[in-house]
C-alpha cells in the first residue's frame, strides 16, 4: 500500500515545517509516502466559505484517481486511539493500492469532496488549526507503523 498526504496551502510556520519533515523521513522507512501540496488559491477576499471550498476541491479531486481510498482529516470522523489507528492501517493492506487523507483547508471540505470519500478521521475532539494538523497527523501516522513494526516508539 502507497499512502498520500494531500495538504491545502503551504505549511507556514518553520517548526511545522521542520517537525513534518522529521516524521516523513521516518514514515518512509515503513511505507511508500509522499506529500502533496494544493497551492494557496489567489484572490480569495472576495469570495464566499463555499466558493473557496470548491475551489479547492477541485484542484484535491483532479489529484486522487477512482480507485484511491479517500480519507478526510474531519472534526466529524471517526475517532482512534494509537493502538486502532495502527490496526486500521493494517486493515487497510492488501485491499488498498493507494491510501489518501486528505486535509482541507481552513473552511473544511465542499460536500463534493464528503461525496467522495470513503472515510472520516478525526485526531480528536478538540479543533486545531489545518497547519498544525499536518505535524500531529504525520506523528500518529509514525506513530501507528512502530506500534505495528514492533518499534519502541509507543509506550503504552
Amino acid at each position: 500500500m502507497r499512502i498520500t498526504l494531500i495538504e491545502s496551502g503551504k505549511t507556514r510556520d518553520p517548526f511545522i515545517r521542520e517537525g513534518v519533515e522529521q516524521f516523513r523521513k521516518r514514515v518512509v522507512h515503513y511505507v511508500p509516502f509522499r506529500i502533496e501540496t494544493i497551492p494557496d488559491l489567489k484572490n480569495t477576499r472576495n469570495l464566499t466559505m463555499k466558493e473557496v471550498q470548491n475551489q479547492e476541491a477541485a484542484l484535491t479531486l483532479k489529484r486522487i484517481k477512482s480507485t484511491d481510498y479517500l480519507v478526510l482529516l474531519d472534526e466529524r470522523g471517526q475517532e482512534h486511539t494509537s493502538i486502532s489507528f495502527a490496526e486500521y492501517l493494517n486493515s487497510l493492506e492488501g485491499q488498498v493500492k493507494q491510501l489518501v487523507f486528505v486535509i482541507g483547508g481552513p473552511y473544511g471540505f465542499s460536500e463534493e469532496v464528503y461525496r467522495r470519500a470513503n472515510a472520516k478521521l478525526s485526531l480528536s475532539k478538540l479543533t486545531f488549526s489545518h497547519q498544525l494538523v499536518r505535524v500531529i497527523f504525520m506523528e500518529q501516522l509514525y506513530r501507528a507503523y512502530t506500534i505495528l513494526k514492533g518499534d519502541p516508539y509507543h509506550h503504552a
